[in-house]
């Protein structure tokens, strides 16, 4: 099936204090370590990305034969993805989505979730929790309501991926989510997870902009 990767690209980066998609690390923007990744695996025929406005012509700069659209987003990102969808073409079977700020995502993990997502229609790629989770009343007294049991628990990363007809069913559905799967999900469609990486965390703070230098500095990235 002909696959096509969203790479989201839009936020205004609150908790970085400033925009951080076009912040170099290793010498270069974060957002092109990502395009890279998407422009290796050879799953991928086609790359969109999603940015602000008034970046369009900045991600039109970056010079990947699989990019062939660079659409601007909204000031939500499910518009933004709604954006990238609108740009899908009719012959497109697969529609992997990916958040431009996680550079780290590896090309044999995106052609896992791809091949997953041919067979079983909805993917999420993810790692499982190894911390100890607490629910804790969202009041002023902070006190703990419990402690959740950690082997249910995964935590959810990108690329998400799904087979065209889904998402964009998907897409059609109202309310507030916080990734796409949940919207999937609502459908009561099965989500299946599959094992991400450690590495593919996603560049939020300052302090993570300094352990992704560290990575590429020591080769771990």
């Amino acid at each position: 099936m002909k696959t096509v990767a969203i790479i989201t690209a839009a936020g205004h980066g609150k908790r970085m204090g400033r925009p951080k998609q076009f912040l170099e690390i290793g010498g270069k923007p974060i957002l092109e370590w990502t395009i890279s990744a998407f422009q290796s695996a050879d799953v991928i025929d086609e790359i969109i990305l999603v940015v602000n406005k008034g970046d369009v012509e900045k991600g039109k700069a970056f010079k990947y034969p699989k990019l062939t659209k660079v659409v601007a987003g909204g000031d939500e990102r499910q518009i933004s993805v709604n954006n990238g969808l609108k740009m899908v073409a009719g012959d497109v079977g697969i529609v992997a989505i990916h958040d431009g700020s996680r550079p780290f995502i590896s090309p044999e993990i995106i052609e896992e979730a791809v091949c997953e997502a041919e067979a079983s229609g909805a993917v999420v790629v993810g790692v499982p929790v190894y911390d100890t989770i607490k629910q804790v009343r969202r009041d002023s007294s902070a006190c703990v309501v419990r402690t959740l049991d950690r082997s249910d628990l995964w935590r959810a990363q990108t690329p998400q991926v799904f087979r065209k007809e889904i998402i964009l069913k998907a897409y059609q559905c109202s309310g507030r989510v916080t990734d796409d799967a949940m919207l999937v999900e609502k459908m009561e469609v099965p989500v299946k997870m599959v094992m991400g990486s450690y590495k593919n965390f996603k560049i939020t703070t300052p302090e993570d902009l300094a352990i992704a230098e560290k990575m590429i500095n020591e080769g771990v990235a």
